[in-house]
Formats: C-alpha cells, sequence, structure tokens
C-alpha cells in the first residue's frame, strides 16, 4: 500500500533517558490508515504527531469499540534496530478486531507499514540501558451514528514512546494485592481481547491497592472468585515446589506475547511448566508451607517483574524472601538480552528493521 509522509517542521527534543518513565514522551510522527466497509482499508499515511478531530458520535466515544496492542523496538550494540515478535502482535490485533466487531488488517500489510513506520522514527529508539521504542498500534469505530451496531467505518493508529522501565521499581521485586471484590473479565466475555474496556474496569482495584501501597492485583476468575487469572496489565506465573505454574487460557485471560516466549523458552531448556486452573486457596497453601519458590508476572511493558510479597484478605506474605529469584531473573535476563541483541536469537523471534 502506497503510504503518504508529511514529515514534521518542528521536530521535538528527545528527552534524555534518565527521565523517561513509560509513556510520557512521543516521537514525531503518527500513522493514520482509515477503513469503510466496501472499500476497505485505504489512506495510508504518516502525519505530524498530534490531536486529530473526531465526530462528537463516533461509536468509540459512546459504544467502547476499541482495541489495542503493544509491543517494543530495541536498539543493538551495533546501532541496528530490532522488534520483538511483531507478527504475534498483529495476529492478537485481528483476534481482538474479530471480537470486538471491527475490521481485521491483512498480516502483510500491518506488518508492512508497522515497519515503514518505525523505520522513520527510528532516530527515537534510546540506546541506554533498560530503554526501547514502545509502540502502541491501536484501532477505533469512528462511524457518526448513535446506532449500535457493527463497525462499518473505523481508524487504525500507532504512535510511538521512548520509555525506561514500566514500574518505578524496575527490576525490584514488586508488592501485589489478590483482589477479591471486584473481576477483570468472565470468560465468553472480552477477557482475552485486548480493549480499553477491559482495563478502564479494573481501575477502581487498581486505585485500593495503590493507596494500600501495592503496584497492582490479582485477578481472581470472575464466576467462582476462585481462581488466579493475571496480575494487572500482566500475565502471572508461580514457581511451586519446582515447577512453573501459570493459569491456563479459558477465554477470559489475555493471551501474552511474553507468556508464550517464557512458555517456550522454558520448554527449550527442560524446565517443567504446567499451564491449568490454580486457586487462590492452592496458592495461599504454597505461601504458608513454604512450596511458592517464585513468583512473577510478565508482559511487553515491563517484560517479567518479580513478585516479593502478595497479600490476601488482609494477611501478607513474602515471597522468596522478597528477592528476585534465580528462575525469575534467568527468564527476565535472556528475554531481554534477546531483545537487545546481547544474546542469539535461536527462536526467530526478533525482526530486524
Amino acid at each position: 500500500m502506497e503510504i503518504s509522509i508529511t514529515k514534521t517542521t518542528e521536530p521535538a527534543e528527545k528527552p534524555d533517558s534518565s527521565i523517561l518513565g513509560f509513556g510520557k514522551y512521543f516521537t514525531d510522527h503518527m500513522f493514520i490508515m482509515d477503513y469503510s466497509q466496501g472499500e476497505g482499508w485505504h489512506d495510508a499515511r504518516i502525519v505530524p504527531f498530534g490531536r486529530f478531530p473526531i465526530h462528537p458520535a463516533s461509536t468509540v466515544l459512546h459504544y467502547g469499540s476499541e482495541i489495542f496492542e503493544g509491543l517494543k523496538a530495541y536498539r543493538k550494540a551495533d546501532g541496528s534496530v530490532q522488534m520483538f515478535r511483531p507478527l504475534e502482535n498483529i495476529r492478537r490485533m485481528n483476534r481482538s478486531a474479530a471480537r470486538m466487531c471491527l475490521p481485521e488488517i491483512p498480516e502483510d500489510l500491518a506488518l508492512e507499514v508497522l515497519t515503514k513506520f518505525v523505520k522513520l522514527e527510528q532516530d527515537w529508539v534510546p540506546s541506554a540501558n533498560g530503554t526501547s521504542l514502545y509502540i502502541r498500534p491501536f484501532m477505533f469505530g469512528n462511524d457518526e451514528s448513535l446506532g449500535v451496531h457493527s463497525v462499518k467505518n473505523a481508524t487504525f493508529m500507532i504512535i510511538t514512546s521512548p520509555v525506561g522501565s514500566y514500574y518505578k521499581e524496575g527490576i525490584n521485586p514488586v508488592k501485589i494485592m489478590i483482589e477479591s471484590e471486584d473481576v477483570r473479565a468472565v470468560r465468553g466475555g472480552t477477557g482475552e481481547a485486548k480493549c480499553g474496556g477491559n482495563y478502564a474496569a479494573s481501575n477502581r482495584a487498581g486505585e485500593r491497592a495503590e493507596l494500600m501501597g501495592y503496584s497492582q492485583v490479582l485477578w481472581l476468575d470472575g464466576v467462582q472468585r476462585k481462581y488466579i487469572e493475571e496480575v494487572g496489565a500482566m500475565n502471572v506465573m508461580f514457581k511451586i515446589n519446582g515447577e512453573v505454574v501459570t493459569p491456563m487460557l479459558a477465554g477470559s485471560i489475555l493471551p501474552g506475547i511474553t507468556r508464550k516466549s517464557i512458555l517456550e523458552l522454558l520448554k527449550k531448556e527442560g524446565i517443567p511448566a504446567t499451564e491449568r486452573l490454580i486457586s487462590v486457596d492452592e496458592l495461599v497453601e504454597a505461601m504458608e508451607n513454604g512450596t511458592l519458590e517464585e513468583a512473577w508476572g510478565c508482559g511487553t511493558a515491563a517484560v517479567v517483574s518479580p513478585i516479593g510479597e502478595l497479600c490476601y484478605n488482609g494477611k501478607k506474605y513474602a515471597v522468596n524472601g522478597g528477592k528476585i529469584g534465580e528462575l525469575t531473573q534467568h527468564l527476565y535476563d535472556t528475554l531481554t538480552g534477546i531483545q537487545w541483541g546481547k544474546i542469539e536469537d535461536t527462536f526467530g523471534w526478533t525482526y530486524s528493521l
């Protein structure tokens, strides 16, 4: 597809890597492409980053017809740039689109526009240790009508942001509260889709946890309020009595790219790992009898985030003495090593620009 490019006449000053944080700064341009029923995807363009008009009756504003993705580009030691498993993100976005009645994007087209846009903005990919360029593709319905129906007009966009650590703690262990009141999603709902409504619905519990000094909440299932699902914006894994256990994908959990990568890595290294139901009672028992050896969250933003404390019904449990575990550190080092090109990618996960 032909992509028109209008470069900014006022390039922004790139921030120092020491102050990046997460999602605070944005690059000079954004990608936009429109969809119309009958015409398909059209009018692909890269324009200066900035505000854009939207009709007050736009579908996304009233009915939440929106999905998004998150992936990263990394600066290697030789100065080149690579992305991590972009096709997995494209495929997941199309699955989210199908669930939310939004138009899917052909994989080759999505990879083409993603690559061209990141190439244009590659000078924004930071090189300091632990930094990367966060890439946020997103899509929303923009039918200019208040009727409730499947989307006939949509917009697909990409924006990018140079980032540091997602959590202020960095790779240091975080404190997590097990949520027993609110639920994130139910099977048959939109839990396995990456849509904004899932995150908006989680904010109340997240805010309660933050006021109590916790970084995130650990969600239980929405029906029995019994089974572990995921941590805030990440999947979760536990090392119990030598075995890695992670909640199985059953329709209410986001199928994480980092989660998938860790399971593939564990299999290759011969480390036992199981996807299954795990109840909060089982987890509490493992914490009390000492068989819970390590716990961590995993996702694109933080990659691997060790859990140093879990709180359930007001009782606090230290995990591995509040320190990062050996396996957790290994997974973080290996994944980030592949992402930054410090370790050979024997899986074929990386995609060079």
